[in-house]
């Protein structure tokens, strides 16, 4: 029995408009931050990596300390995760899926994810949502409020059995639906996810702010 990591890093990154994943982060480029935080946990036996070979010859050279596998994405993020799926050693238990873009991710919440995922059979990292929530118009005006107890932003690692994340990946499949992340995929097959709130900020680098952000949190 072993626990698997896949790190999902095949995006093309246009909001940014530059490879957000190459950007500089305190030294080090943000998808090896993102991969070593996986590599340095003592609950993850073996990665594997969603990204084209260029990518991941620039940025991940080796040797690793742990089975290192690379793989392509597919056109979306859910075809990605079904390649990396895939490839996952054959004894894996427990997969967490990690967007290699979220590069402050800590031990405590890999191991706080895949713990809950082995009892439940899906968990996901997550903050509350804390500020004020509205619905807009189609102008763009306030309209009403949203009660914001109860609401979490999904986060990454989302760590599932391997049974379930097959069964989920499938009925996606199966069902042609479109996922965002696989706490969704997982829900379509009525498995609900358990939620492990952040300790410690692991936001996703999106623009450039996000970039100086982390760094500064870094320091």
């Amino acid at each position: 029995m072993s626990n698997c990591a896949i790190i999902v890093a095949a995006g093309l990154s246009r909001r940014m408009g530059f490879d957000k994943l190459a950007a500089d982060l305190a030294g080090v480029p943000v998808l090896r931050r993102s991969v070593e935080a996986f590599l340095n946990c003592p609950a993850i036996d073996s990665l594997v990596v969603v990204c084209p070979q260029e990518r991941f010859d620039a940025l991940l050279p080796g040797p690793f300390p742990k089975p290192v596998i690379r793989v392509d994405g597919g056109d979306q993020r859910q075809e990605s995760v079904q390649n990396g799926i895939s490839a996952v050693p054959d004894d894996t238990t427990l997969v967490a899926i990690h967007d290699g873009a979220r590069p402050l991710i800590s031990s405590e919440s890999i191991i706080a994810c895949l713990d809950a995922a082995g009892q439940y059979g899906a968990a996901t990292v997550a903050r509350p949502i804390t500020e004020t929530i509205k619905r807009a118009d189609q102008n763009g005006f306030t309209r009403t409020g949203i009660e914001r107890e109860d609401l979490w932003f999904m986060e990454t690692p989302q760590a599932f059995r391997i049974s379930v994340l097959r069964g989920a990946v499938l009925a996606v499949v199966t069902l042609d639906l479109t996922v965002t992340d696989e706490v969704s995929a997982a829900e379509a097959i009525g498995v609900s996810a358990k939620i492990i709130p952040s300790p410690s900020p692991n936001l996703k680098i999106t623009t450039p702010s996000d970039l100086r952000l982390a760094a500064a949190l870094l320091q």
